[in-house]
């Protein structure tokens, strides 16, 4: 303890404009001492194991004033997001020298976390990889999970229609539907990842929706009667041609809009009056809505991922 080390760090060099480049971020090394500085009353020091690259990072890159949990990054400044650490040292009472922990880290090799609130203590890190904290069992896991469940209000037999489908939220909300009995479908923007859907994570059908050219008709031929749930993460064309074909009081949960994040004026919407004439219930979430219910979270899904009811993509936890 005290000894002074390396720490590689991953900072924001400007506020981004459309699509990432790798201009916009710098990569540099300074120091850090391996001890918590006397004015740190409550802090933690953690080596981070890994680290998570999500969706909502590109939110916080565009200097817009935005209502939301997580600051906007500062250029100069160290990019945050979620991750996996082992504590170094500790002055928070519920976190010990040599916990594991996953929650809000900083993309850097140490970190010190001077709000250990948002750190979530490894308890069964023997029983499953760390790295399942970045995916299944951290941040995307509670997202679909409790995404699908409270806010979409599921039923056996239902439409189930999930966007961006392959990835970390959406091929859990796809199989948390299909143990429902649910009729799931779900888009994706590769013909490998079609596969993957179809062939690995066990949806009824998929569709490239690159490879097509009127979404209304593409969400009529696989939902001749309509769509009970939509999961929706990708918002714009996605979002007004699901309002076309949802059932009556159908059910969109909104998590995410990523087909939006790059874009300097973002799409409009057209099918609203759908809302009113199906009687459809639109309603968006925060993760850290459920944080709370964390608890709950693992007693349910746990025994899916060690009884090898859950289908995890490798490399993504």
């Amino acid at each position: 303890m005290g000894e002074v080390v390396s720490n590689k760090k991953v900072t924001l060099k400007n506020f981004v404009t459309g699509f990432p480049k790798e201009s916009d971020f710098e990569v540099t090394t300074s120091t850090i001492s391996l001890k918590l500085p006397e004015r740190s009353k409550k802090g933690v020091l953690v080596k981070n194991l890994y680290l998570s690259c999500d969706p909502y990072m590109r939110v916080l890159m565009t200097k817009a004033d935005l209502y939301f949990p997580i600051d906007s990054y500062t250029p100069s400044e160290v990019i945050c997001g979620y991750g996996v650490g082992k504590v170094l040292e500790s002055r928070d009472p519920n976190l010990k020298e040599g916990d594991f922990v996953w929650g809000i880290t900083g993309w850097e090799e140490y970190s010190v976390i001077e709000d250990p609130h948002q750190l979530f203590r490894i308890n069964h890190h023997h029983d499953v990889p760390l790295s399942y904290y970045t995916g299944i069992l951290g941040m995307p896991g509670v997202t679909a999970y409790f995404g699908f469940y409270d806010v979409c209000c599921p039923k056996e037999g239902e439409y189930v229609f999930v966007s961006a489908a392959s990835g970390a939220v959406g091929q859990l909300v796809g199989q948390f539907a299909k143990s429902l009995g649910c009729y799931v479908v779900g888009s994706a923007g590769s013909q490998q990842k079609i596969d993957l859907l179809k062939n690995k994570f066990g949806f009824d059908d998929a569709f490239n929706y690159k490879e097509e050219s009127d979404l209304n008709a593409t969400l009529k031929r696989y939902f001749p009667k309509g769509i009970d749930i939509y999961f929706e993460n990708v918002g714009g064309k996605m979002l007004d041609a699901v309002l076309g074909n949802m059932r009556e009081h159908g059910r969109i949960g909104v998590c995410g809009m990523i087909s939006q994040y790059n874009l300097e004026k973002p799409e409009g919407v057209h099918n609203l009056l759908n809302i009113i004439l199906r009687r459809v219930r639109v309603q968006g979430f925060e993760v850290f809505d459920y944080y709370h219910r964390y608890s709950e979270f693992l007693d349910s899904v746990l025994p899916l991922i060690q009884a090898r009811k859950l289908t995890l993509r490798r490399g993504h936890g």
